[in-house]
C-alpha cells in the first residue's frame, strides 16, 4: 500500500511518496516556482540520481500532475499507475480549535479550513489550493489532513489566552494556537523512548530550530505552552521573523513612518529575524561564516538568538517543575552546535550540563544523539524531526478506522525496536567519513 504526502507552499509542492508494508520512503521531491515562470521539479528515488525537470507549472493542478507523470513515466518507475496511492495526507498549517487530532478531508472540513484562513492568511489558503488540486488529479481515494496546531490543543487557559479584551477572544477567535506540531509530536514520543519512560510520565522541552523557530513545554506527555502564538510570527528570534517585542514599536513606526499594515505584516515576517539584524543574512552558516570574519552584526544576531532561546528554556523549565529532558531538532536544531552551545551553556545551577565535545561532534540528521555530560540530571538530546512520518501513519490510520489523538494512539516509532532504514543507512555512510559520530549516539534502551 503506498501513501502520498503533500506540504503544499504559496509557490512550492513538497511530496513524499511512502511503502507502507515495507515501511520505507519510495521517492520525494519538490516542485519549485508554482505559479511562477521557470518552475521545475527536483525528484528522488532511493538508490537512484536525483532528477531535474523542468516545466511550467502556472497552478498547483499542473504541479500535482507533474509529480504523478514523474513517478510513473521516468526511469526508475516508482510506481506504475496513480491506483497503487490508497490515500494522500496533507499538512494543513491552521486548524484552530476545530481540530485537535487529524482528519479525513470532506466538505464540511475543507469548508473549515477555508473559514481559518484568516487565522493564517500566508499558510492555510496555499494547504487548501494544494488539497483542491490533489483531489482533482487523484479523485476516487481518501484525503487525509494533519494539523501542525492539534498537538497543542492541550494547553489551558491560562497558557493561551492573551491578556486583551476578552471578547477579542470570543468574537474573534484571537489566542495562542501555536505551530509546528507535527514535529514536536514525533520528538517528544522518540525522546520518551531514549529516556525509556512512559510518554505520558515524559516532561520536556523541545526547540524545533529551523528557519522558523519555537519552543514546547511538554508536560506529561502533552503540550502545556509553546513560544508560537496567534500566528508563527510570535516567539523566538527566526530567521526573517522578529518574535517577541514590544507591539508599540509597530504602532510607533506606522505613524512616523507612513507604513501601511500590509507592510508592517511583510516587515515583521519577512525582513526582520536574523535578516534585520545582519541587513542580509538568514541561513546560520552564513552568519557562522561571516561573525567569524569579523561581521559584529552576524555575532550580535547569533548572540540575540541564542540568549532568547535560553530564556525561552528558563522559562519552561520553571514551568514544568520537574524536567526530564531538553531536545533539539529541525535543521539548525539539528546541525548547529553552536546556537545549541550558546542556549545551554552556564545552565548548570538548573541541572543542565554541556559536554562541549559531544555537542561539538553532534553534526547529523540521520541518528538521535546526547550531548549533555553524563553528570547532567536533564539529558539534552538532538532528535532529527520527521513529519512525515506521522503524517503518513495518521493517514494510514484514518483510513483503517483505527485513528485517534496521540493519547489514545500509539506510532510505530513509539517501539523501542523502531528503525529508519534510510537514516540508519546514510549514518553508517556519514561514520564512514566521521567515526567520532558514534560516541554521540543516544543508546536506545531495549533495542
Amino acid at each position: 500500500m503506498d501513501i502520498l504526502v503533500f506540504n503544499s507552499g504559496s509557490s512550492s509542492l513538497k511530496y513524499l511518496l511512502y511503502r507502507w508494508e515495507e515501511k520505507t520512503v519510495i521517492a520525494k521531491g519538490i516542485v519549485e516556482r508554482v505559479t511562477m515562470d521557470n518552475s521545475f521539479i527536483v525528484h528522488e528515488i532511493m538508490g537512484a540520481e536525483t532528477l531535474k525537470i523542468e516545466k511550467d507549472c502556472p497552478t498547483h493542478r499542473e504541479a500535482v500532475d507533474l509529480i504523478m507523470k514523474v513517478m510513473t513515466g521516468s526511469e526508475p518507475i516508482v510506481i506504475q499507475d496513480t491506483s497503487q496511492i490508497k490515500a494522500v495526507g496533507h499538512r494543513v498549517v491552521h486548524g484552530g480549535e476545530k481540530f485537535s487530532k487529524s482528519v479525513i478531508i470532506d466538505d464540511h472540513a475543507l469548508k473549515t479550513f477555508k473559514e481559518l484562513s484568516a487565522l493564517a492568511p500566508l499558510h492555510n489558503p496555499p494547504n487548501i489550493t494544494g488539497i483542491e488540486a490533489a483531489k482533482q488529479v487523484l479523485p476516487g481515494i481518501p484525503h487525509m489532513a494533519v494539523m501542525d496546531t492539534a498537538w497543542h490543543q492541550t494547553m489551558a487557559e491560562h497558557a493561551y489566552i492573551y491578556a486583551l479584551p476578552y471578547e477579542w477572544y470570543r468574537e474573534h477567535s484571537i489566542r495562542k494556537y501555536g505551530f509546528h506540531g507535527t514535529s514536536f509530536l514525533y520528538v517528544a514520543k522518540r525522546a520518551s523512548v531514549l529516556l525509556n519512560k512512559d510518554p505520558f510520565e515524559t516532561n520536556l522541552i523541545i526547540a524545533h530550530i529551523g528557519n522558523g523557530v519555537s519552543f514546547n513545554a511538554v508536560k506529561n506527555g502533552v503540550s502545556v505552552d509553546t513560544s508560537m502564538g496567534f500566528t508563527p510570527l510570535e516567539g523566538a528570534v527566526m530567521g526573517t521573523r522578529s518574535g517577541d517585542h514590544d507591539a508599540a514599536i509597530d504602532l510607533y513606526m506606522m505613524e512616523t513612518s507612513g507604513i501601511t499594515a500590509k507592510e508592517m505584516n511583510a516587515i515583521l515576517n519577512k525582513k526582520s529575524g536574523l535578516l534585520g539584524i545582519t541587513g542580509k543574512y538568514i541561513d546560520r552558516r552564513d552568519i557562522d561564516k561571516a561573525a567569524n570574519s569579523g561581521d559584529k552584526q552576524s555575532a550580535l544576531a547569533i548572540e540575540i538568538e541564542a540568549y532568547r532561546g535560553k530564556k525561552y528554556i528558563g522559562s519552561y523549565l520553571a514551568a514544568l517543575g520537574h524536567t526530564d529532558a531538553l531536545i533539539f531538532t529541525a535543521g539548525v536544531g539539528e546541525m548547529s552546535s553552536t546556537i545549541r552551545g550558546k542556549m545551554f551553556r552556564g545552565c548548570e545551577e538548573l541541572g543542565i550540563l554541556m559536554d562541549e565535545e559531544k555537542n561539538s561532534i553532534s553534526r547529523t540528521r540521520n541518528a538521535e544523539t546526547v550531548i549533555s555530560d553524563q553528570g547532567s540530571r536533564i539529558k539534552v538530546f538532538v532528535i532529527p524531526t520527521d513529519e512525515e512520518l506521522v503524517m503518513v501513519e495518521d493517514t494510514v490510520a484514518l483510513l483503517e478506522g483505527k485513528y485517534d489523538i496521540h493519547t489514545n494512539f500509539t506510532y510505530s516509532f513509539q517501539d523501542p525496536l523502531y528503525v529508519n532504514k534510510l537514516r540508519e543507512e546514510a549514518f553508517k555512510k556519514e561514520l564512514e567519513e566521521n567515526p567520532e559520530l558514534s560516541s554521540v549516539k543516544a543508546p536506545v534502551p531495549g533495542r
